[in-house]
């Protein structure tokens, strides 16, 4: 009774295992790929069409199984080294979102290897970048024109991948550096540039400072004349009126007049305590020293 028991246990567990065989799963975002003997089958029968999401048949040990994930992949930090149309290398940092359209030509061109799909959708990038940086210089590929150049890029390498079975849905250039040799050179250029940019400005404004400084002396020198000359004019008509004064003066009182011009010279020289004068006690200037006083009738003329 119990070899009849371990029998019946032993044939349940060999038909379980034998219809597992036979039978696998497909995960949701993900297909299948059915070979038997190197031809790609479905319902046991030759077809290129892939196994969707669930659970399916197959032939024990004469079918064999490959499963793809059909979502949407990414390469990132990819680098490559492109020159531009100034005979310029760049280094281009980008990414590719791709996701497979044909799986069995994507079999049949990657054998499903992952590294032999990134090397060969990075070769169609690196293509198509050299194409298009070839035609334009740096500032060109940094500026506005660089969003044309990864529209372009994406639907460019999205065809070419179609032979892999791949669709690209994008292409982003993340940075755009220079080689550390071209920034060099670069940066000396631009050195120089701004070094000669800047000679021509300090002569430039040498030039103009020389030239507002002659206009500015040619002017000071006009003003200056032209004060002197005023200052003739009024200095002239001053003495004149101050000579047509003492005149006046004089000829109304001529001894009262030489009175008061004597006092204003005894005031101007002696207008300090240590003022010496040597002169003779009977000399014309001391006329009114000598004098008790003026004569009455010329003080009342005055």
């Amino acid at each position: 009774m119990k070899l009849a028991n371990y029998l019946i246990i032993a044939t349940l567990a060999a038909l379980l295992l034998f219809a597992s065989t036979c039978v696998f799963t497909v995960t949701q975002g993900a297909a299948a790929l059915v070979s038997r003997f190197g031809v790609f089958v479905i319902n046991g029968k030759t077809n290129n069409e892939t196994y969707q999401p669930g659970l399916h048949f197959k032939r024990p040990f004469v079918d064999t199984v490959m499963r793809f994930d059909m979502r949407l992949q990414s390469y990132n930090e990819t680098t490559s080294r492109i020159m531009t149309k100034e005979k310029k290398d760049v280094l281009v940092d980008y990414y590719v979102k791709w996701r497979i359209a044909d799986l069995p030509q994507y079999y049949r061109a990657t054998s499903g290897n992952p590294v032999k799909v990134q090397r060969l959708v990075n070769q169609q990038v690196d293509d198509n970048l050299r194409a298009l940086f070839g035609k334009r210089t740096i500032p060109e590929v940094i500026s506005d024109d660089r969003t044309v150049v990864m529209q372009i890029l994406s639907e460019t390498t999205s065809t070419d991948t179609k032979q892999l079975g791949i669709e690209v849905v994008d292409v982003r250039i993340k940075t755009i550096d220079l080689p550390k040799e071209t920034s060099q050179a670069i940066y000396a250029n631009m050195r120089a540039e701004r070094e000669e940019a800047a000679k021509a400005h300090r002569a430039q404004g040498l030039s103009d400072a020389q030239a507002i400084r002659a206009r500015s002396e040619a002017d000071a020198t006009v003003i200056v004349a032209t004060a002197n000359e005023q200052a003739d004019k009024t200095r002239a008509q001053g003495e004149a009126q101050a000579a047509q004064i003492y005149a006046n003066a004089y000829n109304k009182n001529p001894e009262f007049y030489a009175f008061y011009r004597s006092l204003e010279a005894y005031q101007q020289t002696f207008s300090k305590g240590d003022n010496i004068l040597v002169i003779s006690p009977d000399s014309q200037f001391f006329d009114y020293f000598g004098k008790s006083q003026l004569n009455n009738s010329n003080l009342t003329k005055q």
